[in-house]
Protein backbone atom coordinates (compact mmCIF):
# COMPACT_ATOMS: atom_id res chain seq x y z
CA UNK A 1 0.00 0.00 0.00
CA UNK A 2 0.98 3.60 -0.65
CA UNK A 3 -0.35 6.53 1.35
CA UNK A 4 -0.41 10.05 -0.08
CA UNK A 5 -0.92 13.19 2.00
CA UNK A 6 -1.37 16.53 0.26
CA UNK A 7 -0.91 19.96 1.77
CA UNK A 8 -0.50 23.58 0.73
CA UNK A 9 -3.89 24.51 -0.63
CA UNK A 10 -5.75 27.66 0.31
CA UNK A 11 -7.21 30.95 -0.82
CA UNK A 12 -5.09 33.20 -3.02
CA UNK A 13 -5.75 36.28 -5.10
CA UNK A 14 -5.47 36.21 -8.89
CA UNK A 15 -1.84 36.49 -9.90
CA UNK A 16 -0.68 34.92 -6.66
CA UNK A 17 1.25 31.73 -5.99
CA UNK A 18 0.84 28.53 -4.00
CA UNK A 19 2.97 25.43 -3.59
CA UNK A 20 1.29 22.08 -3.09
CA UNK A 21 3.08 19.14 -1.53
CA UNK A 22 2.30 15.44 -1.69
CA UNK A 23 4.17 13.17 0.70
CA UNK A 24 4.21 9.45 -0.06
CA UNK A 25 4.71 6.70 2.48
CA UNK A 26 4.38 2.95 2.62
CA UNK A 27 5.49 0.91 -0.41
CA UNK A 28 7.15 3.88 -2.14
CA UNK A 29 9.65 1.66 -3.98
CA UNK A 30 6.75 0.64 -6.22
CA UNK A 31 6.12 4.22 -7.45
CA UNK A 32 7.29 4.98 -11.00
CA UNK A 33 5.34 8.13 -11.74
CA UNK A 34 3.48 10.87 -9.85
CA UNK A 35 0.83 13.25 -11.09
CA UNK A 36 -1.29 16.19 -10.02
CA UNK A 37 -4.94 16.32 -11.08
CA UNK A 38 -7.68 18.82 -10.38
CA UNK A 39 -11.44 18.74 -10.25
CA UNK A 40 -13.64 21.82 -10.36
CA UNK A 41 -17.30 21.65 -9.25
CA UNK A 42 -19.41 19.87 -11.82
CA UNK A 43 -16.42 18.91 -13.95
CA UNK A 44 -14.33 15.82 -14.51
CA UNK A 45 -11.00 15.23 -12.78
CA UNK A 46 -8.27 16.23 -15.24
CA UNK A 47 -4.50 15.87 -15.34
CA UNK A 48 -2.49 18.99 -14.56
CA UNK A 49 1.09 17.72 -14.56
CA UNK A 50 3.08 14.52 -14.28
CA UNK A 51 6.64 13.53 -13.42
CA UNK A 52 8.68 10.38 -13.80
CA UNK A 53 9.87 9.24 -10.39
CA UNK A 54 13.26 8.06 -11.69
CA UNK A 55 14.16 10.40 -14.56
CA UNK A 56 12.28 13.52 -13.48
CA UNK A 57 10.79 13.91 -16.96
CA UNK A 58 7.75 16.18 -16.77
CA UNK A 59 4.66 16.95 -18.78
CA UNK A 60 1.94 19.58 -18.38
CA UNK A 61 -1.61 20.28 -19.40
CA UNK A 62 -1.62 23.09 -21.95
CA UNK A 63 -3.35 25.74 -19.82
CA UNK A 64 -0.75 25.56 -17.02
CA UNK A 65 2.42 25.49 -19.10
CA UNK A 66 4.75 28.30 -18.08
CA UNK A 67 2.82 28.89 -14.84
CA UNK A 68 3.01 25.58 -12.95
CA UNK A 69 6.08 23.50 -12.17
CA UNK A 70 6.05 19.93 -10.91
CA UNK A 71 9.11 18.61 -9.10
CA UNK A 72 10.05 15.79 -6.77
CA UNK A 73 12.40 15.12 -3.88
CA UNK A 74 13.12 11.41 -3.90
CA UNK A 75 14.88 11.57 -0.54
CA UNK A 76 11.70 12.92 1.06
CA UNK A 77 9.34 10.86 -1.13
CA UNK A 78 7.54 14.10 -1.91
CA UNK A 79 6.26 15.70 -5.08
CA UNK A 80 5.50 19.40 -5.38
CA UNK A 81 3.40 21.61 -7.59
CA UNK A 82 4.52 25.22 -7.70
CA UNK A 83 1.67 27.31 -9.05
CA UNK A 84 2.35 30.87 -10.16
CA UNK A 85 0.21 33.50 -11.90
CA UNK A 86 -2.90 31.80 -10.60
CA UNK A 87 -6.22 32.50 -12.29
CA UNK A 88 -9.81 32.09 -11.06
CA UNK A 89 -10.20 29.18 -13.47
CA UNK A 90 -7.48 27.31 -11.55
CA UNK A 91 -9.92 27.00 -8.65
CA UNK A 92 -10.44 23.30 -7.93
CA UNK A 93 -9.68 20.47 -5.58
CA UNK A 94 -6.16 19.28 -6.42
CA UNK A 95 -5.32 15.60 -6.07
CA UNK A 96 -2.02 13.80 -6.04
CA UNK A 97 -1.78 10.41 -7.77
CA UNK A 98 0.90 7.74 -7.57
CA UNK A 99 1.34 5.22 -10.39
CA UNK A 100 2.76 1.97 -9.08
CA UNK A 101 4.01 -1.40 -10.26
CA UNK A 102 1.82 -4.29 -9.24
CA UNK A 103 -1.72 -4.15 -7.94
CA UNK A 104 -3.24 -1.76 -7.09
CA UNK A 105 -1.54 0.20 -9.88
CA UNK A 106 -2.54 3.64 -8.63
CA UNK A 107 -3.23 5.54 -5.43
CA UNK A 108 -4.88 8.90 -4.76
CA UNK A 109 -4.46 11.48 -2.07
CA UNK A 110 -7.40 13.01 -0.25
CA UNK A 111 -7.28 16.29 -2.17
CA UNK A 112 -6.57 19.88 -1.21
CA UNK A 113 -8.73 22.88 -2.09
CA UNK A 114 -7.25 25.73 -4.11
CA UNK A 115 -9.40 28.84 -4.46
CA UNK A 116 -8.31 31.78 -6.59
CA UNK A 117 -10.46 34.80 -5.90
CA UNK A 118 -10.24 38.47 -5.11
Amino acid sequence: QVQLVESGGGLVQPGGSLRLSCAASGRVVSIYRMGWFRQAPGKARDIVAGISWSSGFTNYEESVKGRFTISRDNAKNTVYLQMNSLKPEDTAVYYCKAYTFGQPDQYWGQGTQVTVSS
